[in-house]
């Protein structure tokens, strides 16, 4: 069951996220709204789009939560496969989401500190004319 609605839900948000499956929600919407005279824009005639796009959203929420969540756990594993391969690397930022919020600010804040030390030793080093700028 698992196997069959991870592929179902990877091959619809594919097809879904196509320009095609765009191009058909807006013919289909242009469709309706021309078809409003001839209906005499009733409430059946609403209530129809209002139906069908509530029901396609409703569905669509779970494909796309669980692509994402997927999504999410390759690219978590693949980050945890380089933090352990990388033998300067922290090993205990494999759990980081683990962490909590305070612990998560923290690290944020040192690693925006690193960044900051970084572009001011790229200064220094652009504005040092010893410094080769190859």
């Amino acid at each position: 069951m698992n196997d069959f609605f991870r592929r179902f839900a990877r091959g619809a948000a594919t097809i879904m996220g196509t320009p095609w499956a765009f191009l058909v929600a807006v013919t289909v919407i242009v469709v309706w709204a021309f078809t409003g005279p001839l209906f005499d824009y009733s409430d059946s005639w609403q209530l129809l789009v209002n139906t069908g796009t509530t029901i396609v959203t409703f569905l669509m929420v779970f494909l796309i939560q669980n692509t994402q969540n997927r999504d999410a756990r390759v690219t978590q594993l693949k980050l945890d496969e380089l933090i352990r391969a990388v033998t300067e690397a922290r090993t205990q930022l494999v759990a980081m989401e683990e962490m909590s919020d305070a612990e998560l600010e923290r690290l944020e804040g040192e690693f925006h500190r690193l960044h900051v030390e970084a572009g001011h030793v790229r200064r220094q080093r652009g504005s040092d004319p010893r410094v080769s700028k190859t």
